[in-house]
């Protein structure tokens, strides 16, 4: 059961780095893709998020309690949100340059406050 807990939490974590990159990579990477028309960026784009779905899907699977994981639905939810923001900031503190503020901790606090009250049995 920690195995797949563990394996949940690595599949959704690769799912979000492309998430990331699939969703705000354009931005980062402007001046690489300012040639390329809108449309082969949202292929493009489309292509990452598959990517990301071949994670995805498998993390959700492997995590539900409906298949023999350790998390309800509504833990996975919780888990891929936290997952989520923290593999934003680190995209946005590594590629767009723009380093955490004192709101973004207070938003980060209510998120460890969700997961706490939504693990409480």
């Amino acid at each position: 059961m920690l195995l797949r807990g563990f394996s949940t939490i690595a599949l959704l974590i690769c799912s979000n780095i492309f998430m990331t990159l699939a969703w705000y990579g354009h931005i980062a990477f402007k001046s690489r893709l300012e040639r390329y028309g809108m449309l082969a960026i949202i292929f493009v784009s489309w292509g990452v998020a598959l990517l990301e779905y071949c994670f995805q899907v498998p993390a959700n699977r492997i995590g539900s309690a409906d298949f023999g994981g350790p998390f309800t639905l509504w833990h996975l939810k919780v888990i891929q949100e936290v997952v989520s923001l923290v593999v934003f900031s680190l995209f946005m503190a590594i590629f767009m340059h723009e380093g955490l503020k004192w709101n973004h901790y207070i938003g980060f606090l209510c998120l460890v406050l969700a997961v706490y009250f939504i693990f409480k049995k």
